[in-house]
């Protein structure tokens, strides 16, 4: 009893002491409970029979029926594997790619020539999933498209890239790499530029070349970097960007690009079964925190870096 006085009492001063923090603290808190956790309360849909007329509150129970229904459905293996398949390949590639950048860009001396490259890798980044979308589609055209003509030049013909199932996972993990990689790498140049520089000056001493330098300085220091972004696109294996793939999604490769995410706007949206895809996602999102957790807990046990 004593301790726990004491506690709340170094808790309450605490509080009084950093009062002017909290108070700025209280607007962002009354957002994220408002748009984050009040309508969650709408996971109930995905156990009901929802009607709009009735209301939440007013349509009948149903359990996990809608929940069954995507287990037996036919597109519950086709969305599961199709989004896998693009989210490790997209983990695959666009997650070491960054590193190799920052330790490039660490290793340039030439000022003007390290800001051009930079900004060269930085700004597909700032281009909109619309316009990206329509690039890659007229880049890929096979009557008018640059990289089909190219390519035809040195006698490989592609044909009608964007209506080939097997080349959507690809077209999409590598257009992704290129927009988002050199973004991506900021947090790793932020993280290199902590370096002693001591440390590379005694690394010059002892002889070190500048590969032993980044595989004894640069690396190791990126590796906690590098551990917690990796929990962090651990727990959104299941979530591949909804905006992309529906915009690069048509007939032809509909069996390699319907992910749970499309599947989920077409059966809420356009079918209007909302009860349906408020199941799918939910199971989407449960995967999603069991692979979050799972992750960091390995994580913790194999080194001393982890989200909690």
């Amino acid at each position: 009893m004593p301790g726990d006085r004491s506690a709340g009492r170094s808790l309450w001063l605490r509080i009084r002491r950093n009062g002017g923090l909290y108070l700025l603290m209280i607007p962002a808190m009354i957002i994220f409970i408002c748009f984050t956790y009040l309508p969650m309360y709408g996971i109930v849909i995905a156990f009901k029979n929802f009607k709009p007329a009735r209301g939440i509150l007013g349509s009948e129970w149903a359990g996990l029926r809608y929940f069954k229904k995507y287990f037996s459905s036919y597109m519950f293996s086709n969305t599961i594997r199709n989004t896998l398949v693009i989210s490790i390949y997209t983990i695959l590639v666009t997650f070491p790619l960054p590193i190799l950048i920052a330790l490039m860009c660490n290793q340039m001396y030439a000022k003007r020539f390290k800001k051009f490259f930079q900004v060269s890798t930085y700004l597909p980044h700032f281009i909109s999933t619309v316009v990206m979308c329509g690039m890659i589609v007229l880049f890929l055209s096979p009557s008018s498209g640059v990289i089909p003509k190219l390519l035809g030049y040195i006698g490989v013909q592609t044909g009608d890239l964007m209506g080939k199932a097997s080349a959507f996972s690809s077209i999409y993990v590598w257009t992704e790499a290129w927009q988002h990689v050199g973004w991506d790498s900021i947090m790793y140049i932020a993280a290199l530029s902590a370096v002693d520089p001591q440390l590379y000056e005694a690394a010059v001493v002892d002889g070190a070349n500048k590969w032993q330098k980044m595989r004894s300085i640069d690396i190791p220091l990126l590796m906690p970097t590098a551990v917690v972004l990796f929990i962090l696109r651990a727990g959104s294996v299941m979530s591949v960007g909804f905006e992309k793939v529906y915009l690069l999604q048509n007939d032809l490769n509909i069996s390699a690009s319907e992910i749970i995410s499309t599947y989920v706007y077409k059966m809420g949206l356009k079918s209007n079964q909302y009860s349906y895809s408020a199941a799918i996602g939910l199971f989407n999102n449960v995967v999603n925190f069991i692979l979050l957790l799972s992750v960091n807990f390995i994580a913790g046990k194999m080194g001393d870096t982890s989200l909690f």
